[in-house]
């Protein structure tokens, strides 16, 4: 059996006109994720990322150059779904307000789920295949450990499928993952389980704990 380990990207710059880069804090979180992964001497036989700026740069900090981009493995849009929700502009307090953002996200991502939400740029449907896709590329025969730098809606989906729960599962996955966290999954040619989910031992000592972010 092949071993699959998804990271989510460093912690990103929540609430400026740029999401799609590594805070400060990111890079160091990036650095200590690739020292856990050569203290437990997981060499990946293939490093896939999607395209998106923070999840590459995480890989690199890390220390894995990306062997492949996959844009199956990019996070849903949610800037485009708060737009389509509140008519084109984002409210202040949505974009500005961590609480007040992801309680609204949740319960946008249910409404896009089941259909509710029109002029999205991606339906549900759609953001699901392409993670299937990409993680069908990844998971290729011959190959015995894969590392997979993505975000939190993609992993929330993956682990979702994986165990088969319905599609509002993955919202509640998608809100507990944490940055550089490592959800770990095994697959064969026809099988594909999830193993640990949500795993942060970089952050199990008192000296790296306040380092830990979920955003």
């Amino acid at each position: 059996m092949g071993e699959l380990l998804v990271i989510r990207h460093g912690q990103a710059a929540f609430g400026s006109d740029n999401y799609d880069r590594l805070s400060d804090l990111g890079r160091r979180q990036a650095a200590l994720a690739g020292d856990m992964l050569r203290q437990m001497g997981w060499v990946p036989d293939l490093c896939v990322t999607g395209t998106l700026t923070r999840q590459i740069d995480t890989a690199t900090g890390m220390g894995f150059a990306p062997d492949e981009t996959h844009g199956g493995f990019n996070e849903y849009d949610f800037h485009d779904l708060l737009r389509a929700r509140f008519g084109g502009e984002i409210p202040h307090d949505v974009r500005a307000d961590r609480k007040t953002h992801f309680r609204t996200l949740r319960d946008t991502v249910l409404a896009w789920q089941s259909g509710d939400l029109n002029g999205t740029s991606e339906t549900y449907q759609g953001f699901a295949g392409r993670v299937e896709a990409a993680r069908a590329s990844a998971c290729r025969s011959g190959l015995e450990r894969v590392l997979v730098v993505s975000s939190g809606g993609v992993i929330g989906q993956l682990a979702a499928r994986a165990v088969q729960a319905p599609d509002a599962m993955m919202m509640t996955l998608n809100l507990q993952v944490k940055n550089t966290s490592f959800s770990r999954f095994v697959f064969t040619d026809k099988r594909f389980f999830l193993s640990e989910f949500n795993a942060t031992p970089q952050f199990a000592h008192a000296d790296t704990a306040v380092l830990s972010s979920y955003s």
